[in-house]
């Protein structure tokens, strides 16, 4: 693997007040689920950095809970959204309703409109569903009968969805899958966490004593900062020497789109944030790579596993820009 020389901004630290922020919503949803330090790095990356989520593992692992442990931080709206082959579109964006006492329609808004939504199950919706949330995902908003209707600000989703059990499911299109920042298995806890789990349910939900310590305030502050971490050019060139590597991988169809590009480098401007620069590094940029790339491209055996061994044959070939 070659490399080549950069200059790197000098070390500027992220303002203490976002620093604290940080470190109390990471250090309360901690105390709720038993997570590692670097997952829920990324998630609170995608979240920053304005994208969204999408977890996938089998039952009982955490995702429900961690959705709603970092909704319950937050001081923000929640809705949940349970799947089913029978949810229909407007049953997650709303639709307009006959008012008889004015005598016209009026546009209820549904689940959707929250600062954060759990989608749960996400592959369980059929395909004209799963429709609905890619205008939400991508412009935070609805359009409906003529109207365009904003969506709250911050928007986060978090979808989860079980990779294992096919049936009765719709595998998500490439075009739903990429309007995901990210896409993370949690996998099985480690022999003493799962301990810890049954020591913190044993007498009560976790959850039932979690209380919001970030304001959506601070959250948009957070986001708006995310955008003025620095990326010097080679690190730009380095992003897209990827992108051009998994598009000629002998083992994939459809490579990382220049959109998937821009996702990589936001989705390192806010993990460099998280860890407390102003800048990003070569190490940011690996550090997101595999799960902001790896649902993004199309092998040719179109498993997941395929991809991931791509994306990881890619950051080993591609040469590291270094200090």
């Amino acid at each position: 693997m070659r490399a080549y020389n950069i200059h790197m901004p000098t070390n500027h630290p992220a303002s203490q007040p976002s620093q604290n922020a940080i470190h109390r919503l990471k250090g309360v949803i901690q105390q709720t689920v038993v997570i590692d330090s670097f997952r829920l790095d990324l998630i609170l990356a995608a979240f920053f950095a304005r994208g969204h989520v999408l977890l996938e593992d089998v039952p009982g692992i955490g995702k429900t809970m961690l959705a709603k442990a970092l909704a319950f931080s937050v001081e923000a709206s929640f809705k949940r959204i349970q799947c089913t082959p029978d949810l229909l579109p407007t049953d997650i964006t709303g639709g307009a309703i006959y008012n008889q006492r004015d005598q016209r329609f009026e546009f209820m808004p549904g689940p959707i409109f929250a600062n954060i939504v759990l989608v749960d199950e996400i592959n369980r919706a059929s395909p004209r569903t799963q429709s609905s949330l890619l205008e939400c995902m991508a412009e935070s908003q609805i359009s409906a009968d003529g109207y365009t209707h904003a969506l709250p600000d911050p928007f986060f989703i978090l979808a989860t969805q079980n990779p294992i059990e096919m049936a009765g499911t719709f595998p998500l299109p490439e075009a739903q899958l990429d309007r995901f920042l990210i896409s993370l298995d949690l996998g099985y806890p480690e022999f003493l966490d799962e301990v810890t789990i049954l020591e913190r349910e044993e007498h009560a939900n976790p959850l039932d004593s979690l209380t919001p310590v970030i304001e959506l305030d601070e959250i948009r502050q957070l986001q708006a900062s995310v955008q003025q971490v620095d990326v010097v050019r080679p690190l730009k060139e380095y992003i897209v020497r990827l992108a051009n590597a998994t598009r000629a991988h002998p083992e994939t169809v459809l490579g990382l789109s220049p959109r998937g590009g821009v996702a990589l480098q936001r989705c390192a401007q806010a993990l460099a944030l998280i860890r407390g620069r102003t800048f990003v590094t070569p190490d940011d940029v690996k550090s997101v790579a595999p799960p902001v790339i790896a649902h993004r491209i199309l092998p040719r055996d179109r498993r997941l596993e395929t991809a991931r061994r791509v994306v990881e044959e890619v950051l080993h070939e591609v040469p590291v820009p270094l200090d």
